[in-house]
């Protein structure tokens, strides 16, 4: 991948506790994928009341540390989209490779 029109959208965030969500959709310029063992979690999430983010913007995947990842090549994501959901910001398009 060499630009950022390339990288994967993040098609929906239903994470309603994050900064960067804003109905179900994710206002950080770019999100990026970490976690250990089995969870693969949204590294960008923060928990807190005041929203954070740009008013308009296509969220990316800026960066995948899961290695183990089906979709991870080179630490970036090669899926066409992600989801982000779940109690902890969960990647639910994370696979093992």
């Amino acid at each position: 991948m060499t630009d950022l029109a390339e990288l994967p959208a993040v098609a929906e965030c239903s994470v309603a506790g994050c900064s960067y969500n804003d109905h179900s959709h994710c206002h950080a310029a770019a999100v990026t994928v970490g976690g250990t063992g089995a969870d693969a979690t949204c590294a960008t999430f923060i928990p807190l009341t005041v929203k954070g983010g740009l008013d308009k913007v296509l969220t990316h995947v800026g960066a995948c540390q899961r290695s183990d990842c089906l979709h991870n090549d080179h630490l970036e994501c090669g899926a066409a989209s992600v989801r982000i959901g779940g109690a902890e910001a969960e990647c639910l398009t994370f696979e093992h490779a």
